[in-house]
C-alpha cells in the first residue's frame, strides 16, 4: 500500500540515542541537510517544515546555489544555517553534474549531518549520490512532481536526456530510505518503471498550506474574475488559457482573466515577447512574478490547466481562500478538485472543455460561492501543512513523541 504513514526502524548507529531527556523523547539533537534547487524556493515552501524540525531540537543547513543577503537573513532568523552549493537546475551536462555531486560530496563530508533530505529532481538525484558517498546514515527524498521524467519525447534529444535522467532516477533513489511522493500516480510510475521499490514510498498531501496564514478571503463582486498562477511553461498549460480568455471575451467581453507569474529560463518557457502580444491584444492582464495575495482577492475562479503537477501549491493556496477551481484531470491536479462540488475536472490540452467550465462560472455566477466554501472545507481536509509535516516528521524518526503517541494510539485500538 502505497498511501501509508509509517515509521522507519532506524539502527542504533543511525538513531544516535542517549539516557538523557531533553523535552521532546530521547533523541539527541541531529543535523539535518536539506538540499533544495532554490534559495527562495527553500524559504517559500519549506520553511514551515525546518522550523517544526527546529521545534524537536535539530539543527538544519539549508543548502541552495543562489543565496543572497536577504535569503541568509531570512533563513539566520528562523535558526537555519544557509549552505552555498553548486548546482544548475536545468540541463543535463555531464562534466558540469559529474563537479557538483563531487562538491556535494566534500560539503556533505565537511558539514557530517545525520539526516539528508532532497526536494526536486537534481537536489533529489546528485544530493543522494553524494549522501551515499559521504556516507549519511539516514537519506530521504521527496519527488514533488515527475514533469519532464514522464512528459512525451518530441525529438531524439529529448528522449536521450529523459531516459538518462530516469536512469539517475533509479540509481539514486535506490539509496534513500523513504521516497515522499505528492499524489498517487507518481507514486505508481515510479514503483512501475522499478525506479523505487513499494515499501520505501510515502505519500503526502503535496507542500500543504498554512491555514491561518491563509483564511477564507470575500469574493469579489462581478465581473467573474479568473486567475491562473504560475510560471510561464507551456506545460502549464498557459496558452490554452489564454485561448479560452479570447473565446469568452468575445462573447462576455467584461470578464477578466489575470496571469500571474514570471519569464522563466526553462526550455518550455513562453517569451515575454509572446505574454507582451496576449496583454496588447486585451486577452489577459499579466501580472509578471508578484505576492499573489492581493490578486487572488480579487479572483472569483482559479484555473491551472496544467499537464501535470506534483500537487501544485498556488492551488492549494487558492483552496484555502476559498476559491474554486477549475484544472486538469490530470496527475497531481486532480487531487485538488471534487468534480462538482469544488470545482470542474477538464482535459489537459483541451481549449473547448476549458471554455465550458469557465462559462459555466461566468453564467452561474451563484455557483462561485457555493464551491468556493468546499475548496475551503478541502483544504482544511487535505492540505494543512501542519499535518503534512507532521507525517514527514514521524516517518523520518525525528520525534520520538510522535511515535510514542501513535503507538498508545495503535494500542487503544
Amino acid at each position: 500500500m502505497l498511501d501509508k504513514t509509517h515509521h522507519i526502524k532506524f539502527s542504533p548507529a543511525q538513531r544516535k540515542l542517549d539516557g538523557s531527556e531533553r523535552g521532546r523523547g530521547t533523541m539527541t539533537c541531529l543535523h539535518i541537510a536539506i538540499v533544495g534547487a532554490h534559495a527562495r524556493y527553500l524559504i517559500n515552501f519549506r520553511s514551515p517544515l525546518m522550523q517544526a524540525m527546529k521545534a524537536c531540537g535539530h539543527e538544519i543547513s539549508a543548502m541552495a546555489p543562489d543565496f543572497d543577503a536577504e535569503t541568509r537573513a531570512e533563513l539566520s532568523a528562523i535558526g537555519v544555517t544557509p549552505v552555498d552549493i553548486s548546482l544548475s537546475r536545468t540541463g543535463m551536462n555531464p562534466l558540469t553534474d559529474l563537479r557538483d555531486i563531487v562538491r556535494l560530496y566534500q560539503t556533505m563530508r565537511r558539514l557530517n549531518p545525520d539526516v539528508f533530505l532532497g526536494i526536486a529532481v537534481k537536489p533529489v538525484i546528485y544530493g543522494l549520490l553524494a549522501a551515499a558517498m559521504a556516507r549519511v546514515p539516514r537519506r530521504f527524498a521527496l519527488v514533488t512532481g515527475l514533469g519532464y521524467v514522464s512528459s512525451e519525447s518530441k525529438t531524439l534529444r529529448d528522449r536521450v536526456v529523459q531516459t538518462a535522467a530516469r536512469q539517475l532516477y533509479r540509481i539514486a533513489l535506490h539509496k534513500a530510505d523513504v521516497v515522499f511522493v505528492q499524489n498517487p500516480d507518481d507514486a505508481n510510475e515510479l514503483v512501475a518503471r522499478h525506479m523505487v521499490a513499494p515499501d520505501k514510498v510515502v505519500r503526502v498531501n503535496g507542500t500543504g498550506v498554512d491555514l491561518v496564514a491563509w483564511p477564507l478571503m470575500d469574493l469579489p463582486g462581478l465581473p467573474v474574475t479568473f486567475a491562473l498562477t504560475a510560471r510561464l511553461l507551456a506545460e502549464k498549460g498557459v496558452r490554452e488559457y489564454v485561448s479560452a480568455a479570447r473565446r469568452i471575451k468575445a462573447k462576455h467581453p467584461k470578464v477578466r482573466f489575470l496571469l500571474l507569474g514570471g519569464i522563466d529560463s526553462n526550455p518550455s518557457a513562453i517569451g515575454e515577447t509572446e505574454v507582451a502580444s496576449w496583454v496588447a491584444e486585451g486577452a489577459v492582464e499579466w501580472q509578471g512574478h508578484v505576492d499573489v495575495r492581493p490578486w487572488l482577492a480579487q479572483t472569483s475562479v482559479f484555473v491551472l490547466p496544467s499537464y501535470r503537477e506534483g500537487v501544485p501549491r498556488s492551488t492549494q493556496e487558492a483552496l484555502a481562500a476559498g476559491r474554486p477551481i477549475i484544472t486538469t484531470d490530470a496527475p497531481g491536479c486532480r487531487e485538488t478538485v471534487i468534480s462538482g462540488q469544488n470545482g470542474v475536472l477538464v482535459p489537459p490540452r483541451d481549449v473547448d472543455a476549458l471554455v465550458t467550465a469557465m462559462l459555466y462560472f461566468v453564467e452561474n455566477p451563484q455557483q462561485v460561492s457555493v464551491m468556493g466554501q468546499s475548496s475551503r472545507r478541502l483544504a482544511e481536509e487535505r492540505f494543512d501543512i501542519k499535518a503534512i509535516n507532521e507525517k514527514m516528521i514521524f516517518v523520518m524518526g525525528l520525534d520520538d513523541d510522535l511515535q510514542t503517541n501513535r503507538e498508545i494510539e495503535m494500542s487503544r485500538g
